[in-house]
């Protein structure tokens, strides 16, 4: 069973939308079910099929979200410091062609949203940035071609 590292903020949000799951979405995707029975003929009953797709969306993500928790290994970075780069730091890198610089966090695989600057630990710059220090430069192969950053600043917030 391969452990799945997460932040304390990953694990809480897994935890809420479990909660939401059982608590909520289960009980109303049932009421949903009960009530399209109620219209008769389920063969062409288009809202009792969407409410059992519906239905099997949520357990399936129930299941996933289980396993999750139960392999969790949860990795606070307020507790490390220091300059070398390990999960959980918050990172800003300079594109060495463009001096362009981005903030990332890196993060456990379900974590990742780039869209609010959180990579994964298996991405491949999440990869590169492992064990790198300030000052030291990266390459990172892209769909455009390979790109070449520098560690600006490592912080473990």
């Amino acid at each position: 069973m391969q452990r799945a590292p997460m932040t304390p903020a990953g694990h809480l949000s897994l935890e809420n939308e479990l909660r939401q799951l059982k608590g909520v979405e289960r009980h109303n995707v049932i009421k949903a079910i009960s009530e399209a029975r109620e219209h008769g003929d389920l063969s062409e009953n288009a809202e009792y099929h969407a409410a059992r797709e519906k239905q099997s969306f949520i357990e399936g993500r129930v299941k996933i979200i289980e396993d999750l928790l139960s392999r969790s290994q949860v990795i606070d970075p307020t507790q490390f410091s220091g300059t070398k780069i390990r999960f959980g730091a918050t990172v800003i890198i300079a594109d060495e062609d463009t001096d362009e610089e981005s903030k990332y966090k890196i993060v456990g695989q379900h974590e990742a949203n780039i869209k609010k600057g959180l990579i994964s630990l298996t991405s491949p710059i999440g990869r590169s940035l492992i064990g790198k220090e300030i000052e030291d430069s990266i390459e990172v192969s892209t769909p455009s071609g390979v790109k070449t950053y520098e560690v600006v600043d490592v912080k473990y917030i």
